[in-house]
């Protein structure tokens, strides 16, 4: 039997290169454009397959996870992703790049659905596990940012990719090592923490759609355009990609934070208490961002990044808490394809909108989005504590 500290240390590293891998062309393009003569409206959309494909990929992968096995579908995410971003390294045409970028999204997709309904299936409390989880995962958002900034500046674009590609190789050979196939028949899990009526499920369902769908693609709108923004908007600060990579990093940070105390509430607090403040506070904040430069776009990017995060979290125990065990994987999958497949399509949008009117209209319209959230927030019902029950030996 496998040590579940262990699988959970696995797992949090899955969160983390996941995260990372999927963003490191968000980063990378500011240096890549000028390599490849090609301008950052024209380059960006090459990685609108691979987005799409983390989201639409997500449907088959919770279902092989739940019916085949989950340990060795991460063993296929921690290779087939390494060797995927190595071969984004070595790409020479734009045709090139995004067949590379497709593949990156694709190994990518088995994490979500796979991943996080192992983390559940090991998890002595479900909110505190997420919040950790999530703080891996932006992290992993974080050390994108400052990581690729400065090996693309200092040592090139292509070893920002190949050199990541090659350590989490070494993470799937070590977690091959480490974790075995564990058959879950007979599996018995500990009883959800909350409850809701029957015939109230119909708001938890609704307000999960309507939040998943908007957060996610909110989400992947700004950390893609993140470094960029800041390029745009801190002109007055610096001007060097490792800098701003940096400063991007820091703002991550708050947002680690965030879902690890975000995690820790959900445990002692109804989510709706935890989710409605969360859905008010985000589309204020990122209308407010829209007419800001300097240091105060710094400060309103740390509470944006904040609230953002903590969302994740806050959909993640939502799903954490209604499904079985042998239906977590495809009702995670179910999650992430609505959210990543309609974030997938945020990517050429916020091209567009930067083409059109800038970043200032690009944040109007994803903070008018965003009262969606809060609409979800307002549906969602409030629950029903009762006591957990202890996991079977």
């Amino acid at each position: 039997m496998n040590n579940p500290r262990s699988v959970i240390g696995f797992i949090n590293a899955g969160h983390f290169i996941d995260h990372y891998a999927m963003l490191v062309f968000a980063a990378a393009v500011i240096v890549m454009g000028p390599a490849l003569g090609i301008s950052y409206g024209e380059l960006l959309p090459y990685a609108t397959p691979g987005f799409v494909a983390f989201g639409a990929g997500a449907l088959l992968n919770g279902w092989l996870g739940d019916r085949w096995s989950r340990r060795h579908m991460m063993a296929i995410f921690f290779f087939g992703i390494g060797a995927s971003m190595i071969a984004v390294g070595l790409v020479r045409t734009p045709l090139e790049l995004g067949a590379a970028l497709l593949a990156v999204g694709l190994f990518a997709s088995i994490y979500h659905p796979v991943g996080t309904a192992m983390l559940i299936a090991h998890a002595d409390k479900l909110g505190r596990q997420v919040g950790i989880n999530g703080l891996w995962g932006n992290l992993g958002v974080a050390s994108s940012a400052v990581v690729t900034g400065v090996i693309a500046q200092y040592v090139g674009w292509r070893w920002a990719f190949a050199l990541p590609g090659l350590a989490t190789v070494a993470v799937g050979i070590g977690y091959m090592g480490r974790v075995r196939h564990e058959s879950r028949t007979g599996h018995k899990q500990a009883a959800a923490a909350a409850r809701v009526s029957k015939d109230m499920m119909w708001r938890v369902v609704v307000a999960l759609i309507v939040t998943i769908v908007a957060s996610s693609t909110t989400f992947n709108a700004i950390t893609v355009a993140l470094p960029k923004l800041f390029a745009e908007r801190l002109t007055m600060i610096t001007t060097s990609p490792a800098l701003i990579g940096l400063i991007a990093a820091g703002v991550y940070v708050f947002g680690a934070l965030t879902q690890y105390t975000i995690g820790n509430l959900v445990d002692r607090h109804s989510l709706k208490t935890v989710f409605l403040p969360l859905a008010v506070a985000f589309p204020p904040l990122l209308y407010i961002a829209a007419g800001l430069n300097g240091p105060a776009f710094i400060i309103v990017s740390i509470g944006i990044i904040a609230a953002m995060f903590g969302l994740v979290t806050v959909n993640d125990a939502m799903v954490g808490k209604y499904t079985s065990d042998e239906w977590r994987a495809r009702a995670f999958a179910v999650r992430y394809f609505l959210g990543f497949t309609a974030a997938g399509f945020s990517v050429g949008l916020v091209a567009w909108l930067h083409e059109t009117g800038g970043f200032a209209m690009m944040l109007q319209v994803f903070a008018t989005f965003c009262l969606l959230i809060v609409l979800g927030a307002l549906i969602f019902p409030r629950e029903h504590r009762v006591p957990s029950a202890q996991p079977a030996e």
